[in-house]
């Protein structure tokens, strides 16, 4: 990992003022969907305006298991292994909390969305790969299983506000439909996830919501207090930051990578290099929602990956390009994880107290740094802190 530059490193000293001077942010309830409103930028020199929000603990319930299908193997074909454990999966993951920016950078139009969505779902443990302990008692309970997404639009900003609004409730109700339960619970999954991005797909056209030379990408988690649920479409990115690791969670379909540059051309299209590879030299990525007039080679067909929750595991780090194409996944990993900790260390010594959740400052962290190496896009980021919160020892010692 190349390393920081000298006044990031100065940025991360300063952890009680975290907010950068040129991010105007509002804060508001996450109780529901949060879009990104069009806003411009003050001047040419890169005044940034946008949306940020954070929330306090939400209520949830271990190697990664990755696994990336266009299609999904039909019924009879998939083999899923399970281990009995002796004790509950999520045990330890009582909570999650998280925080989002989301800001127009340079560019002349707001085209991001985020959406999250806190309980949009209760399902038993069993449904998201939980407890298979004989005899547990939490295994039969329900739980809430929590949404992040970020979708960044290209062509206009409509395709990927129709995301944020549309897409968490189409999963539900996909979700719901009547399945073979034979299958298995990862199965129900692809099929509820592949059939809701192709839906929200179709209803971009028949709600007339869009022209067809527009389009977004989509990058969604459903998380549990056992399972990390990833669904992509295009070069939004998830990653996860395990202990000293930085694990992508979801791979960037790009038109040149091998097995998306085969389908295209088996297909009869083309990938020109026209700053960057691009389908017909028009789109830098080889899958979306939307962008009808690249069918069939630009497909809304997304890949899913399934990662047990483990104890080492510090946040999600979920954003659009305008993060990704100015810093790598282990230099994000790298301010996260360290940021993190110091200011989870501080609030235990009651040393933090400016309202700004952990999450939070990660995220407006990130974003301060984009915009500091010249980010040309918009700049979407959700941090979703997956430790258990801690009582202070100031709290312990008031209790007694």
């Amino acid at each position: 990992m190349e390393p920081l530059l000298e006044e990031e490193e100065q940025r991360l000293d300063r952890v009680d003022s975290l907010h950068e001077p040129d991010l105007t942010s509002t804060s508001s309830s996450l109780s529901s969907v949060f879009s990104a409103v069009d806003s411009r930028s003050a001047t040419s020199s890169g005044d940034i305006s946008g949306t940020s929000g954070s929330s306090g603990e939400i209520l949830t319930a271990d190697a990664v298991v990755p696994r990336l299908l266009e299609p999904a193997p039909a019924c009879e074909e998939l083999k899923v292994t399970v281990t009995a454990r002796q004790k509950c999966v999520g045990r330890n993951n009582k909570g999650v909390t998280w925080g989002f920016t989301s800001v127009i950078g340079r560019q002349r139009e707001m085209e991001d969305a985020v959406a999250v969505v806190p309980a949009f779902m209760s399902l038993t443990c069993g449904h998201v790969g939980g407890c298979t302990a004989p005899g547990s008692r939490t295994s039969p309970e329900i739980s809430p299983i929590h949404f992040f997404g970020v979708y960044d639009g290209h062509g206009g900003s409509q395709v990927a506000k129709f995301c944020a609004e549309r897409m968490h409730g189409v999963i539900a109700e996909e979700w719901d439909r009547e399945v073979d339960e034979s299958c298995g619970w990862q199965r129900r999954w692809e099929v509820a996830l592949s059939t809701s991005f192709e839906r929200a797909d179709s209803e971009v056209l028949t709600a007339a919501v869009a022209p067809e030379m527009v389009g977004s990408t989509a990058a969604i988690v459903v998380l549990s207090g056992c399972q990390i649920i990833t669904s992509n479409c295009g070069d939004s990115r998830v990653v996860l930051c395990r202990g000293t690791e930085t694990i992508a969670l979801t791979v960037d379909q790009k038109p040149d990578r091998q097995d998306e540059l085969m389908r295209i051309e088996r297909e009869g299209g083309r990938v020109i290099n026209w700053n960057g590879a691009r389908v017909f030299g028009v789109l830098a990525m080889s899958r979306a929602i939307g962008d009808r007039y690249l069918r069939p080679w630009v497909i809304p067909v997304p890949e899913v990956t399934f990662t047990n929750r483990t104890d080492d595991d510090e946040c999600l780090v979920i954003a659009s390009d305008g993060l990704w194409d100015v810093m790598s996944n282990e230099e994000a990993g790298e301010v996260a994880r360290r940021l993190l900790r110091r200011r989870r260390r501080r609030a235990l010594m009651g040393e933090v107290d400016d309202g700004v959740s952990p999450a939070q400052a990660v995220a407006d962290n990130l974003t301060a740094i984009a915009i500091g190496r010249n980010s040309s896009d918009n700049i979407s980021v959700i941090v979703v802190d997956l430790k258990p919160k801690r009582k202070s020892p100031s709290n312990a010692v008031k209790k007694r």
